[in-house]
């Protein structure tokens, strides 16, 4: 063991914490992109669901989830692009990835739920639900208040959605991934490139 190791007192390894956690806070702004595309595909697929069931009363309002393969495949081109770069992940980071992960496997599953049992009327209020507990995470890991608000504005919204029937919780999930994931994603890029 090396004897000159440098010990850190209270206060550095507080600020070595703290300099990770602004590492974490760039990095996960920097990927906004991602945050951001998800969150404007999601609103702009549920407003079109809602005027076409609603407003147009068609049967054909489901497919404008097939906007989500845009996603997969602007993801897939954006996420190759940025692999030439040399990253650092932190422990930090790796978290949030495992816990949007996790949710976004909470999500597929719950597709396949609702699309077995045709039994879509609670869907958009256990999206809410998943929604709020990815921003609540990593609002309070990210010290980002932002985020932590919009987890519980998507979660208030949860209780709404149990009054309301399935047209209306279209609208709700609009509200919810435009205070849960796109306000604070903007929040969070602008405050990216400040620090920049």
């Amino acid at each position: 063991m090396d004897n000159n190791s440098e010990n850190f007192s209270p206060e550095e390894s507080l600020l070595v914490i703290q300099s990770m956690i602004d590492k974490t806070k760039n990095s996960v702004a920097d990927k906004s992109f991602y945050f951001l595309l998800w969150g404007w595909l999601v609103f702009f697929a549920a407003i079109f669901q809602f005027v076409l069931k609603v407003i147009l009363h068609s049967h054909l309002h489901p497919v404008v989830w097939n906007l989500m393969f845009v996603g997969l495949i602007v993801s897939y081109i954006h996420g190759r692009k940025e692999r030439g770069k040399i990253k650092v992940t932190t422990y930090i980071d790796e978290s949030i990835r495992t816990a949007w992960l996790s949710i976004a496997i909470c999500q597929v599953l719950l597709i396949f739920i609702f699309s077995m049992n045709h039994h879509w009327e609670y869907c958009y209020t256990f999206f809410m639900l998943l929604y709020g507990i990815g921003c609540f995470m990593t609002g309070r890991i990210l010290k980002f208040a932002p985020l932590v608000w919009g987890a519980c504005a998507s979660w208030a919204l949860v209780i709404v959605s149990t009054f309301t029937g399935y047209d209306y919780n279209i609208l709700l999930l609009v509200a919810a991934i435009l205070l849960s994931y796109i306000i604070p994603g903007h929040l969070l890029r602008k405050k990216y490139k400040n620090q920049s």
